[in-house]
């Protein structure tokens, strides 16, 4: 568990990708920016959130794949992609197309469920099959079992002039062994260590019927149950997702949106949400020193020694480049991180 004196191992962000509905272009324009910086910086990973009917990313395939044509490093993730929106095969090809053209530096983050707003949405995304659509954990092993190159067909061969394989083509080899699911419960968090994924813990918890409220021993708890399911154990990767918006050199008028921001999130910190006790982080705020103190004491952090750290969503693209440098310069050293040589 990373502590002073032991070193964070990986440093990477998360963005939203939001965009003006008017102009959309520059917006994704400004995202790919964003992880051109964050290369330049040396960050280790960038990640990109799913926001569908929104003003946010849609397609992160496509960024994804055009971000690994400006980019040679940084590696490039989901968190997350919500697998009730895709198809399972179809995903596969587009997964390994574009990790391949990255040089292999795809991690899909993954998630199961029916899509938000299912029931105003469900007939224009499945027309025919609405009400049998399985949105459970089988979704997400079809979809490794299509990455890793298991049978996809009953066919194999040549049929005229064309040859067919029964398996999805492109293959990436180690793709498999990025793949991540996003996990807010203890039952999530075992069934990703038993399927030999990596942990994705974000700012988002559930809490258990007569359990802990505290987010952070919650987050620690799942942490723990997902490398004791794992046949890597302790050495199962887990990367930690929370919001930290360092000060040290934003303006006066920046810290004051930050501030107005922060504050404007926090009431919704205060305990658990809604029937399944979804619980929220803290926005972590102020300067790379404090902001380091405060997760050197938080028990979900000691657990990890990878990070993508949360952009604020609805920043402007100054505000991100002095917080993304903020996060490389000060605090990613303050928690003991160097970026790769």
């Amino acid at each position: 568990m990373p502590v002073p004196g032991q070193p964070l191992r990986r440093l990477g962000f998360l963005t939203i990708g939001l965009f003006d509905p008017a102009d959309p272009a520059a917006g994704h324009r400004a995202t790919l920016e964003v992880i051109e910086l964050g290369e330049q910086l040396g960050f280790d990973s960038a990640w990109l959130r799913h926001r569908h009917l929104q003003y946010g990313i849609s397609s992160p395939i496509a960024m994804m794949a055009a971000a690994g044509q400006r980019t040679s490093q940084i590696e490039l993730g989901t968190a997350v992609t919500p697998l009730g929106w895709e198809n399972p095969l179809r995903l596969a090809e587009d997964l390994a197309t574009v990790d391949l053209l990255s040089g292999g530096r795809i991690n899909p983050g993954i998630s199961v469920g029916p899509p938000m707003q299912y029931e105003h949405l469900k007939a224009a995304l499945y027309p025919d099959t609405a009400e049998v659509e399985d949105f459970s954990y089988t979704r997400v092993e079809r979809l490794l079992a299509f990455v890793e190159g298991r049978t996809a067909s009953t066919f194999a061969g040549r049929q005229g002039f064309e040859e067919f394989s029964d398996r999805v083509q492109p293959y990436s080899p180690g793709l498999r062994a990025r793949m991540w699911y996003g996990a807010g419960s203890l039952r999530s968090a075992r069934w990703a260590g038993e399927h030999v994924m990596n942990l994705l813990s974000s700012s988002v918890v559930f809490a258990e019927p007569g359990g802990a409220t505290d987010f952070a021993e919650i987050q620690r708890e799942q942490i723990v149950a997902f490398r004791a399911a794992h046949p890597a154990g302790p050495s199962a990767r887990v990367s930690q997702g929370l919001v930290v918006i360092p000060t040290d050199s934003a303006t006066a008028e920046q810290r004051a949106k930050y501030e107005a921001y922060v504050q404007a999130r926090t009431p919704r910190t205060a305990g658990p949400q809604g029937p399944r006790g979804m619980l929220f982080a803290r926005d972590l705020i102020g300067s790379s020193a404090q902001i380091a103190e405060q997760l050197f004491a938080h028990a979900g952090f000691r657990e990890v020694d990878e990070v993508a750290f949360a952009l604020p969503f609805s920043f402007e693209p100054a505000d991100y480049v002095q917080i993304l440098t903020d996060i490389a310069t000060r605090l990613g050293p303050a928690l003991g991180w160097r970026p790769a040589a």
